[in-house]
């Protein structure tokens, strides 16, 4: 019997990956503010596939609780996916450091925090999983968000030094770096057909990948090469783009 830890449970892309793993036999521990609003879809995962489903209350930037948190699981998760993230206000941020802080805090610190200690009991067990939604936002400076950008970079090379800690102690790290998802977080946006995509067919896509052991991922495909042309962009032009 495998338990999933779900942080930022109450996000779409949280809820999705709940359907995904409720769907292929995963016991649920579904962990963010407010959590009793999950008591329907919590409900319903209950039915709709026969597993147990708890929800605890859990705060990323309440950091102090952090390693409360996790000693105090009367069940212990075999995964953890991180879903936390805030995209904030690149303007705010950019004038008020209350909200630029809130970015960083909420897309690196908060996320590493609670990661370190799900870290250590994965690392005592020696199995088990860890999967980080980061952002090709954070594979290179954008003027329009390099706030939230610089936040998910960190947070892209945090999990990439915690999957060469964790390999030789049967722990798996995956890193995710989606484009354009379809989200509450993303509907003021006017994003690009061809370049978005929406939770539930991306829950399935990480779903794969991860039974698959698979290190770094985009979705949609066509990141990958998008981002390595941006990467490849020597900077006294890029500085220079709209991008």
């Amino acid at each position: 019997m495998k338990h999933l830890l779900i942080l930022g449970a109450k996000s779409d892309m949280a809820k999705a990956l709940a359907k995904e793993y409720a769907k292929n036999g995963y016991h649920l521990i579904l962990a963010g503010r407010k959590i009793q609003e999950l008591s329907d879809f919590s409900n319903a995962l209950k039915s709709d596939h026969a597993i147990t489903v708890q929800l605890i209350h859990f705060d990323a930037l309440e950091l102090n609780t952090h390693a409360s948190f996790v000693n105090e699981l009367t069940i212990k998760p075999y995964g953890v996916i991180c879903c936390v993230g805030y995209l904030g206000s690149q303007e705010s941020a950019v004038n008020n450091s209350v909200e630029s802080v809130r970015i960083i805090n909420t897309n690196y610190v908060g996320c590493v925090s609670i990661l370190n200690y799900c870290a250590q009991y994965l690392e005592q067990v020696q199995k088990g999983f860890i999967i980080g939604i980061s952002s090709v936002a954070g594979e290179r400076g954008r003027k329009s968000n390099y706030f939230y950008g610089s936040a998910k970079a960190g947070f892209t090379a945090y999990l990439s030094g915690l999957r060469a800690r964790l390999y030789s102690e049967s722990v798996h790290v995956m890193t995710v770096t989606p484009g354009f998802v379809y989200t509450n977080m993303t509907k003021h946006l006017d994003l690009p057909k061809v370049l978005s995509i929406h939770p539930e067919p991306l829950a399935k896509k990480i779903f794969k990948a991860q039974q698959k052991k698979k290190n770094v991922v985009y979705f949609k495909w066509i990141w990958k090469y998008i981002m390595w042309i941006i990467r490849m962009l020597p900077e006294f032009i890029f500085k220079r783009t709209n991008l």
